[in-house]
């Protein structure tokens, strides 16, 4: 026994004090993976300067070599993060992972350069190319798990797309469509409450850009009606419809639209008709005379020439005797 421990004891000394070589740090990249970084191989495209290092991504970014320029911008970032190579490279893998249908992943690594590199004078591409990933998942495209596995398409994560985007840049060129387009994917979601905010806020905010501010008020009083057109009626949001088409007749009458917004008015007012006229009814069949000839007074109000004008003045011919008589005692 006590020559076998002797001999573990030996053995374990000589085998510390035997000189080898360290095995090569093992990293892992998002979007990329794990990889040995050693010499031999990776020192083909390792650098002992962060600009040759970043020329090494730059031409193999040219030759559509995208893992190996994954790989050297990654390095240039973790070895070199503080350098003014940093952002470019941060920007490389952006658009490697864009390149590579990985959206999210490329959207978060534009984030990071507007996060880090604020001035970076490639902020308001950042912008744009974020925009068109958001544009794309507004068309439809799939949020993935781990950038891999398609998992649904997403209104309400494609509005928060849009919304950092006019965070990153408020008074960008991008910023007052992605505003726009956050209504958008509201209206996509049926949220049409979220949907009339968002464009609101672009008519306000962007009231200095004529193409923005139209697209904004009519997009708004259209949210205003599909919020109507909802399977129980909605008169406030009908009132609301035509007001906002109203609006947006006034402040641009020139626009290729107003056409539209009268078309939609007529038919919202024929709705309110309708509903008032029904309401009236339900009154009146209740024997709830003075309700019902409310209403049917709202009838003749919100457009005394309509088909059922002629029957509400009728009713109400009717009723009001019936107002006029004590009630039994």
């Amino acid at each position: 026994m006590a020559s076998r421990l002797a001999f573990w004891i030996l053995f374990v000394t000589l085998l510390a004090l035997t000189p080898f070589r360290s095995p090569a740090p093992l990293v892992f990249v998002p979007g990329e993976g794990w990889y040995y970084e050693s010499f031999g191989e990776n020192a083909k495209w390792q650098r002992p300067r962060a600009k040759d290092q970043l020329d090494v991504a730059e031409e193999a970014f040219k030759n559509k070599e995208y893992s190996l320029t994954l790989h050297a911008a990654h390095r240039v970032l973790r070895v070199w993060p503080l350098s003014d190579y940093a952002p470019r490279a941060e920007y490389l893998v952006a658009r490697c992972l864009e390149t590579e249908h990985k959206d999210e992943a490329a959207f978060h690594a534009y984030q990071n350069i507007i996060e880090k590199y604020p001035k970076s004078g490639e902020y308001n591409e950042v912008l744009l190319r974020q925009y068109e990933i958001a544009n794309r998942f507004l068309d439809g495209e799939w949020f993935r798990l781990w950038n891999l596995i398609p998992l649904y398409p997403s209104m309400d994560e494609t509005a928060k797309l849009y919304s950092e985007i006019v965070t990153n840049g408020p008074y960008s060129d991008v910023a007052p469509h992605a505003q726009l387009r956050i209504g958008a994917a509201r209206e996509k979601q049926k949220d049409y409450g979220d949907a009339v905010k968002a464009y609101e806020l672009a008519a306000d905010r962007y009231n200095n850009q004529p193409d923005i501010a139209a697209d904004a008020m009519y997009r708004t009083a259209v949210s205003w009606q599909k919020q109507a057109d909802t399977a129980e009626y909605d008169q406030g949001a009908a009132a609301k419809a035509i007001g906002a088409y109203m609006d947006f007749m006034t402040f641009f009458p020139d626009d290729k639209r107003v056409a539209d917004a009268q078309a939609a008015i007529t038919k919202l007012k024929a709705l309110q008709v309708r509903g008032s006229f029904e309401v009236a009814q339900f009154y009146e069949n209740s024997h709830k005379w003075a309700g019902a000839v409310v209403y049917y007074n709202d009838v003749l109000q919100l457009d005394a020439s309509s088909p059922l004008a002629a029957q509400a003045r009728q009713r109400i011919d009717v009723l009001k005797p019936r107002l006029q008589t004590p009630p039994a005692k």
